[in-house]
């Protein structure tokens, strides 16, 4: 058994913190009609009475909306956090005093401590998972394999968590069945473009105070998150380059307008960096030492890999705290690079951080809601292994905003489907 214990035995003023994160999810619940339209059929209905759902998320206001929307459809709930930086610990407190939830999250733990949390929430022995980059389900099987026999499946919400599960599942190591979650329209073309863009400008914004205004802005990875940053910055008239491995995604972001060229010719350059690749060393040292100075640099993937801050702590003279969420290094040549969060994701890692908007969230949160209760009622449906949302899911989840954004839609007339299902229909 583990040390950790629920975040509610380890803060001074519990019930300040209490109110604080309710009023946070209480305001969130207030602009998701998806979650809410579901919360209240999973009320009635209680999907996943018996089960119990092991959760490791960023835990915040809008996270917190989904992880009560499980309990409320009849689940005993245990969640820590994804990421030492992202967890609100007010909203944690809040999680944790519902009767049906334990949560372990707390901000700026280390990675001991981080584990301690993740091995503690299986402690509980879920049914389910709910993973925000793999670490949770990783830790199933490498840690806690006896759990698998009795865990129905598990969900992943963000696209460096489905990579790895993909490649587990290519090298036969993934026992159980997960749904990819990241991978599903209203998830990659909302969340990743739109949340990932806006909010990733905006923490990095607050947390410098700059503006975006003619700024040479180096996006690394034109993936849906790469395109969402490119786009809002461009936006926000900022001069846009891009950097890609994959050259049709380097020919799109061409067709679209932005400068492409590579990491080395982009470092010259640009005055804020930010990467979004979901792979490791993106930016290193040659990258470092050709930087103008006052160069921004920050990340939006999952883990804090895409920067190579060893190597640049190594190159720098000195390096200090210059503001909340930015550490300043001095190179010997005398400039200076400033990294964000911690090279972390830098959405929900810095002191202001928010995570994305409240709308987008709801969408990618109905998601998993429906996945999870999908999992536990066709659990014969899936083998052990990486799966798609159903599609039927996904458009009603878009069904149900549209009528909550009062928008209607044309339908098909029966003369249209028949034309549209027919090969016969010529010149």
């Amino acid at each position: 058994m583990t040390t950790a214990s629920p975040i509610s035995e380890r803060l001074d003023d519990l019930e300040s913190a209490r109110d604080s994160g309710r009023k946070k999810i209480d305001w969130a619940f207030e602009h998701m009609p998806i979650l809410s339209s579901l919360r209240a059929d999973f009320q009635e209905n209680e999907p996943l009475a018996g089960e119990t759902v092991g959760m490791a998320l960023h835990v915040e206001a809008k996270t917190a909306a989904l992880v009560e929307t499980m309990a409320d459809a009849g689940a005993e709930v245990a969640i820590t956090g994804c990421n030492p930086l992202s967890t609100h610990d007010d909203v944690s407190a809040a999680l944790d005093d519902h009767d049906s939830i334990t949560s372990y999250a707390e901000h700026g733990v280390d990675d001991t401590e981080y584990y301690e949390a993740i091995d503690a929430v299986l402690d509980h022995e879920p049914t389910v998972t709910v993973d925000d980059g793999g670490d949770l389900v990783f830790r199933v099987h490498e840690e806690h394999p006896e759990l698998i026999d009795t865990i129905v499946g598990g969900t992943e919400e963000t696209t460096t968590g489905v990579h790895r599960l993909r490649a587990m599942d290519d090298d036969g190591a993934l026992e159980y069945p997960v749904i990819a979650v990241n991978d599903t329209p209203m998830k990659r073309l909302f969340d990743n473009v739109h949340g990932t863009g806006e909010s990733s400008l905006a923490s990095i914004a607050m947390t410098t105070n700059l503006s975006w205004a003619s700024k040479d802005v180096v996006v690394a990875g034109y993936g849906q998150c790469g395109r969402g940053v490119a786009k809002k910055a461009s936006g926000q008239n900022a001069d846009v380059i891009v950097t890609e491995v994959d050259p049709r995604r380097a020919l799109e972001a061409h067709m679209e307008g932005y400068d492409v060229m590579s990491m080395s010719e982009a470092a010259e350059v640009g005055d804020v960096f930010l990467t979004t690749t979901g792979n490791r060393d993106v930016i290193v040292e040659e990258h470092f030492e050709k930087m103008q100075d006052g160069a921004v640099l920050a990340n939006a993937g999952h883990f804090d890999i895409e920067i190579d801050l060893e190597a640049l702590r190594e190159l720098a003279d000195s390096e200090q705290e210059v503001r909340d969420g930015v550490r300043e290094y001095e190179l010997p040549s005398g400039k200076r690079i400033n990294v964000l969060a911690e090279g972390r994701l830098v959405n929900l890692a810095t002191p202001v951080s928010l995570g994305h908007p409240v709308e987008v969230m709801d969408q990618s949160f109905g998601v998993q809601a429906v996945s999870i209760r999908e999992l536990v009622q066709n659990a014969d449906d899936y083998d052990a292994g990486v799966h798609e949302v159903p599609d039927h899911l996904d458009r009603k989840l878009a069904e149900i905003k549209l009528d909550a954004e009062g928008i209607e839609l044309d339908t098909l007339s029966e003369e249209q489907e028949e034309y549209m299902s027919s090969w016969q229909h010529g010149t």
